[in-house]
């Protein structure tokens, strides 16, 4: 009579695992540390990015950051300086959507209307 070979549901066996990959208490050691390490840094890079500055975060100190929505996306304006007095300076001057929005930044910048000489309002 042949015997088919059957699937069975049943756990492997001591002799059937045998064959697996044991590691010393050495290695063991030296695969933790690498857990370990691999753990630390995802730690300190998650930290990092927690806690450091963006030089887009704000506007203050003479640098002007202006926020512009679109439709299918936005933009940041980015101003230090000369340029941020000369934007500053339009920005008062004109009326337009960006001007209007870049005012309060302009503001919080310290770059007010009578620190550019602008004539508010008048374009």
């Amino acid at each position: 009579m042949n015997e088919a070979p059957s699937y069975s549901k049943t756990r492997l066996g001591a002799d059937q695992a045998a064959g697996a990959i044991a590691l010393s208490p050495r290695g063991k050691r030296i695969a933790y540390l690498i857990v370990a390490l691999v753990v630390a840094a995802g730690v300190a890079v998650g930290v990092w990015s927690g806690v450091s500055s963006d030089r887009y975060s704000g506007s203050a100190n003479g640098c002007v950051n202006v926020l512009i929505a679109g439709a299918t996306g936005g933009s940041t304006l980015h101003y230090c300086g000369a340029q941020a007095k000369a934007f500053c300076k339009s920005s008062f001057e004109n009326s337009d959507h960006v001007s209007l929005l870049a005012r309060p930044q302009c503001d919080d910048a310290g770059l007010t209307a009578a620190k550019v000489g602008a004539t508010v309002g008048a374009g």
